[in-house]
């Protein structure tokens, strides 16, 4: 085909016909009836020949495509350009301008096909959205069911938690009364051995008294003895004699003086203290924390931001009166050690002195110490104008519980917690919004309280699934703003246990127990 081709263009075929036409034109009018024939003619077998050479092109390109090659085309646009010039040529009438011409026909069925496919991709396309949209429909009711199954699980936690406080209110109420109870015995008892011991130190006191007194009688007796003879001797002979020489001091005649009690001490006993420090402890979650997080939501909108400075601050609470508490019985070991070294219950007499003189921790100083750290922690990140002195109250009452609990026998402490850790059921309860599925904590938000090794208070934690992998949390390092001012750290010296004690200055509230 590509030959035939060849050719057609080297013999200039259409080039000739166009100047023969231009000639033809031109001579028109001057040439002859049978010369403007001849002409006519002559163009006519030219463009047979033309029209030869282009169906054979027409059936070698066809051949080429295969048995079918080609058959629309010729469908579309050959037959009825044929069909439509022969009819004009049998009915002996020109060709119509308005018969469409091959490249028309080829436009109008590309036109169709174009369309066709158009309509097939937006059929495809609507088939595609309609099953899009019963996806979503499928996830819209799936996402329902599970918030109902979460808001029943959360109610059940909810309920479960409130039953639990009740559980430990009826609980604490029972051991308050029972240590009541035993109070009030102890009490009794301790009475009725005072009173004894009186009776008994009064039978004592007499007895010295009647033995004191037969001592002075009989040196009585004595005496007179003596003074009857110096008198006889004094008859006897008229020289004066000499002066009579002084007795010596009699035997003792002092009294023995009976020490007095010591003043009782409003102490309760160490299960009594417990069971306050816990109850406050559970009122600094139920409303301390709750009052807390209010202050801190007026600043900060993040709900977990919140949460989490106040279980860092909680935690940090602790830590510091802890190391306080260290101190503050350092010094008064060596304050009492004078007046109580070698005896057997120094230990104990230690002991009751912090109990008696909780007034002198210096919160305050604790609380600015809490700030501080808080400052610098690499896990809280909050808008710079929040100021951490919002907190004072509460990291104040945290450190006070904290410092009391380290006087019981064996102290209260707060279980270890990190984010990622396995959620322990013994340890913590969930909060309404974790996902009771997940087995990691992502989040604290209150410390256990342990004693031992022994669970004696839950805390709560957030758990979500897949948090660790589909979030990142910015860390900020340090704050943009200069940190909280911080009072120093007033020195509870051997001053302050001395004869003349001053008295503190910052007062936590705590009850003397």
């Amino acid at each position: 085909m590509a030959e035939i081709l060849k050719r057609l263009v080297s013999t200039e075929s259409l080039r000739s016909l166009q100047e023969k036409l231009d000639f033809w034109l031109k001579e028109y009018n001057t040439n002859s009836c049978d010369q403007n024939l001849n002409h006519c003619l002559e163009l006519i077998e030219q463009v047979a020949k033309v029209q030869g050479q282009l169906f054979g092109i027409l059936t070698t390109a066809a051949q080429e495509g295969g048995h079918y090659g080609g058959v629309e085309i010729i469908k579309s646009r050959l037959l009825p350009w044929l069909e439509a010039s022969f009819t004009a040529a049998s009915m002996g009438t020109p060709v119509d301008s308005k018969v469409p011409s091959l490249q028309d026909s080829f436009d109008k069925e590309k036109q169709k096909d174009t369309a066709a496919r158009d309509l097939q991709q937006l059929d495809s396309e609507l088939n595609s959205t309609r099953k899009q949209l019963n996806q979503v429909q499928d996830d819209l009711a799936e996402t329902e069911k599970t918030l109902e199954e979460t808001r029943k699980r959360s109610a059940i936690s909810l309920l479960a938690a409130e039953e639990e406080i009740n559980q430990l209110k009826k609980q604490l109420k029972s051991l308050q009364a029972q240590e009541e109870a035993r109070r009030r015995s102890t009490d009794h008892t301790r009475l009725e051995q005072r009173s004894s011991e009186k009776r008994s130190d009064g039978a004592g006191v007499v007895a010295d008294y009647e033995k004191q007194l037969r001592t002075l009688k009989d040196e009585i007796a004595v005496l007179s003895a003596e003074k009857s003879v110096l008198q006889g001797r004094s008859a006897r002979s008229p020289s004066p004699s000499p002066a009579p020489r002084s007795r010596s001091a009699s035997p003792c005649t002092a009294i023995a003086k009976v020490r007095s009690p010591s003043p009782n001490r409003s102490k309760l006993s160490s299960v009594a203290r417990k069971a306050a420090l816990l109850s406050r402890f559970s009122d600094a979650y139920s409303q301390a924390r709750l009052d807390a997080q209010c202050l801190l939501r007026r600043c900060i909108d993040k709900a977990e931001t919140v949460q989490r400075i106040i279980y860092i601050a909680t935690v940090e609470a602790f830590h510091v009166a802890k190391m306080a508490f260290r101190h503050f019985k350092i010094r008064v070991r060596k304050s009492l050690t004078p007046s109580f070294a070698g005896s057997d219950n120094f230990e104990d007499t230690v002991s009751d002195y912090i109990v008696c003189h909780l007034d002198l921790y210096d919160a305050q100083s604790s609380v600015n110490d809490v700030i501080r750290a808080m400052n610098v922690n690499p896990k809280i990140s909050f808008p710079p104008e929040v100021d951490f002195c919002l907190l004072n109250d509460f990291i104040q009452e945290i450190c006070c519980i904290a410092f009391a609990m380290q006087t019981l026998e064996p102290p209260l402490d707060i279980a270890f917690g990190a984010d990622g850790e396995i959620f322990n059921d013994s340890k913590y309860r969930r909060s309404y919004d974790s996902d009771f599925t997940a087995p990691l904590v992502f989040y604290h938000v209150w410390p256990a309280l342990m004693e031992n090794d022994c669970v004696i208070m839950k805390g709560e934690a957030v758990t979500k699934r897949g948090a660790f992998w589909n979030s990142v949390r910015p860390v900020s390092r340090c704050r943009s703003r200069s940190l909280s001012p911080v009072c120093p750290r007033s020195r509870v010296g051997v001053s302050m246990m001395s004869r003349s004690r001053s008295p503190s200055p910052i007062r936590c509230g705590l009850p003397r127990f």
